[in-house]
């Protein structure tokens, strides 16, 4: 029997250490929408690749703007 090749996923790089130019605002929608699945739950950082302190500063950003009703906190319901 051979010996099986390991696969190594590629690592994941914060896209916000990457870009300097992005910036984690509770006012930018658009941007935070692509953090939080179609339920409304905040992907975690394992998954999604961000740095620690990016990953904080994000989630902090999404809970602000649910707070003031930009975002929703669930997805749609269903009837």
């Amino acid at each position: 029997m051979a010996p099986k090749k390991r696969i190594f996923p590629r690592q994941k790089v914060c896209r916000f250490c990457a870009d300097k130019s992005l910036v984690i605002d509770y006012k930018e929608v658009r941007t935070l929408r692509n953090f939080v699945t179609e339920r409304g739950k905040i992907i975690p950082q394992r998954i999604y690749g961000n740095c620690a302190k990016h990953q904080r500063k994000l989630t902090d950003a999404i809970k602000k703007a649910r707070q003031i009703a930009l975002m929703p906190y669930s997805g749609p319901t269903q009837l």
